[in-house]
């Protein structure tokens, strides 16, 4: 009974002092799921709008041509239309 009352305490303290972190750190302890906003990841790099690291400002601007744009926007439209197709093929039944 008191091995019992002991853990109980020593997990009220660690709560304790979780919160306490928390708010020194100035966050609830949890995080949002996903990728840093840039704002967040704009404040880590040490002049303000220049990228953090030398590579990144090495990296070339990725450009599609008009052909590829042309190929990619046909192929998402054939898969949408057939997306709708089994949609209402569905919906008959």
């Amino acid at each position: 009974m008191a091995f019992e009352s002991l853990l109980h305490e020593i997990d009220a303290e660690i709560n304790r002092l979780q919160q306490a972190k928390a708010l020194l750190s100035g966050t609830n302890g949890h995080r949002r799921p996903g990728r840093p906003a840039k704002a967040a990841a704009q404040a880590k790099t040490d002049t303000p709008g220049k990228p953090a690291t030398p590579v990144e400002a090495s990296r070339p601007k990725r450009v599609l041509s008009a052909q590829a744009r042309k190929r990619i926007g046909d192929a998402l439209r054939a898969r949408w239309a057939k997306v709708k197709a089994e949609k209402a093929k569905a919906a008959k039944k």
